[in-house]
This record gives structure tokens, C-alpha cells and sequence, in this order.
């Protein structure tokens, strides 16, 4: 088939590739403007316009694609399909009616669920033991358009935000490809989302990168691994402020002398010892957050016990 792909981050790169060896006909690519990045600031040029230019295929990177001008040159081309996978703009009605056969998307999470910017954080940050990949024809709402095929994976107990991002991206390519099979032998199904059923994904805010010690154990850890690898989760220590890069629920001992011989339980956020070559122990509002990887502001990420060797915890406690 003839088809237009729009897509922006490293997460559309699989199904980009996977279409051009799949022997499709791609007339282009649309993706975002390039974006200053790094400390240069240099405009960098999005992955997806990397990936298309190692195919050859001809790129637009309009700033609204809802703008008269920008949907001139997209209507140049005339596709059967457009297939979009995190383009990262809204499409408006005269995009999504311009392919003869429609708009398809490639969502990351098994829909109604986690509709929305951020479904593989959330995913992650509320301790999901599954999700997955749906494809689904697009309508002019927030991933609500009707269900074509799903595909699952489960969510490991350690897993991060980044491990299963990659997982996603390559199922999604794959589901992508057998999407586009059913629709070319008109047999791609159309099946309507249980509405009732939605929740959502959304944007992530700097106040979702706060650590929070007054909650459990288990939700400290997700919300670790959710935010690895961008935006990273945070907290303070001695007024300087401290991103968590691994950590995990601990079982284990905590050291008798952790609340200096109380009886009482130690205050969130506390300090309570070390095991040596596994990490630093915290008190927290339910269990004790083993933190195993850490980075300390203007330095580099460390192990706890790299930490520690610098730093002595005694009577520490971390929080704002």
C-alpha cells in the first residue's frame, strides 16, 4: 500500500523500519521541527527524520499540521493509509478524512487503558503487571477510535520505563506489519473501545518527579522505575536535591540501631543503614525503600555504596 507515516520519537523508528521491509510503498514521513537539545542547545533532528533519511523517504516537519500550508504539502501526496505512531500533535478532522482508508495509530498500552501522552510511565508508576500495544483506527478523539489487534507483554518487577519502551516499540512494529495485512485483505477488524473502561496517561508534570516519603515502599519503587529513564525521579538531601536511578521494596533486616533504640517506628524519609553491595535503607510511610543507584546534583549516577563512601547517613533523612 501507499502510505504516509507520521512519528517523532525513537519509539516510531521500529514501525517506520518495519513498514519499509515489509515492502510498502512510502510516499513520506511527517514529524516535529527539529528541537534545540543538550547543553548546546543545537537543534537536533528528531529520530524518526534520522530513520527516513537512511530510507530515502522525503520528510516534512510542519510546526501545526493544522495549518493551512502544512496540510497543502501533506495533500500532495495521496495515500491509501496514514500511520501514525507518536507524532506528537493532534490531527484535525480534514487529516484524519484525507487517506482513502483512514488514519491508523499505534498506542502504547492495551486500550481502553491508559489513553493518553505518558501510557508506558504510567503504566510502570502504577505497578501494572501487563500491558501491551493496540492498533486502532483513528477518530477525532484522545485514543478513542475503534480497535483493530492487541498485543501483550508483561511488566517484570524491576522492570523501567525504558526496558519496556523498547519491548513495546519492537511489538508494535511487529503488530503494525500483521495491521496492515488484515487491511489490505480488507479484513482488519473494527471493534468499539469499552468506553466505560478508560483511563488515562497523562503528560507527565514536574511535581510527578517529586518523592514523595510519606507512601509505601512499593509505590516509591514504581515510581523509580517509572521515571527511569527521563524525567528521573528526585528528593532532597541535606538541601540538595537528589535523583534515584534504581531502588526497590526491602525485606530484609534493618539495622537494631536504625531509631537509636526506640520503640518507634523511624520517621519517613530516614535514613536506617546499609547492606553492603545492595543499597541504602529508608524508612518510608509503609516498609523500608532499599535504594540501590542514586546521583548526587553536578555529579554522575553511583552506586549506593559509591555514595555512602563519600557521605556519612547517620541520622540522614531525605525529603523536602
Amino acid at each position: 500500500m501507499k502510505i504516509v507515516f507520521m512519528g517523532t520519537p525513537d519509539f516510531a523508528v521500529p514501525s517506520l523500519e518495519a513498514l519499509a521491509d515489509a515492502g510498502h510503498d512510502l510516499l513520506g514521513v511527517v514529524t516535529q521541527p527539529d528541537r534545540p537539545r543538550g547543553r548546546s542547545g543545537k537543534p537536533a533532528a528528531p529520530p524518526v527524520k534520522v530513520a527516513a533519511g537512511r530510507l530515502g523517504v522525503p520528510v516534512l516537519q510542519p510546526q501545526r499540521v493544522r495549518r493551512p500550508e502544512a496540510q497543502e504539502e501533506l495533500f500532495r501526496w495521496q495515500p491509501d493509509l496514514a500511520v501514525v505512531v507518536a507524532f506528537g500533535q493532534i490531527l484535525p478532522p480534514s487529516v484524519l478524512q484525507w487517506p482513502r482508508l483512514g488514519c491508523i495509530n499505534v498506542h502504547a498500552s492495551l486500550l481502553p487503558r491508559y489513553r493518553g501522552a505518558a501510557p508506558i510511565h504510567w503504566a510502570v508508576i502504577n505497578g501494572e503487571t501487563e500491558t501491551g500495544v493496540t492498533t486502532m483506527w483513528m477518530d477525532e478523539g484522545m485514543d478513542t477510535g475503534d480497535m483493530i489487534l492487541a498485543a501483550k507483554t508483561p511488566v517484570g518487577e524491576e522492570d523501567t520505563t525504558g526496558d519496556l519502551h523498547d519491548r513495546l516499540a519492537a511489538l508494535g512494529a511487529g503488530l503494525l506489519v500483521e495491521t496492515l495485512r488484515q487491511v489490505e485483505q480488507g479484513a482488519a477488524p473494527r471493534r468499539q473501545q469499552p468506553h466505560d473502561q478508560a483511563t488515562y496517561a497523562p503528560l507527565l508534570k514536574p511535581e510527578h518527579e517529586v518523592l514523595h516519603w510519606s507512601r509505601s515502599a512499593l509505590e516509591l519503587a514504581n515510581q523509580v522505575r517509572g521515571l527511569n529513564p527521563w524525567p528521573v525521579a528526585h528528593t532532597t538531601l541535606e538541601g540538595e536535591r537528589v535523583k534515584l536511578w534504581r531502588a526497590r521494596p526491602w525485606s530484609g533486616a534493618v539495622p537494631a540501631a536504625a531509631a537509636g533504640g526506640s520503640s518507634q517506628p523511624a520517621e519517613a524519609g530516614s535514613c536506617l543503614g546499609s547492606e553492603k553491595g545492595k543499597g541504602l535503607l529508608v524508612a518510608t510511610g509503609d516498609g523500608v525503600l532499599l535504594v540501590q543507584e542514586l546521583q548526587p546534583a553536578g555529579s554522575r549516577r553511583m552506586s549506593a555504596d559509591e555514595f555512602l563512601a563519600g557521605h556519612d547517613l547517620t541520622g540522614g533523612r531525605f525529603g523536602f
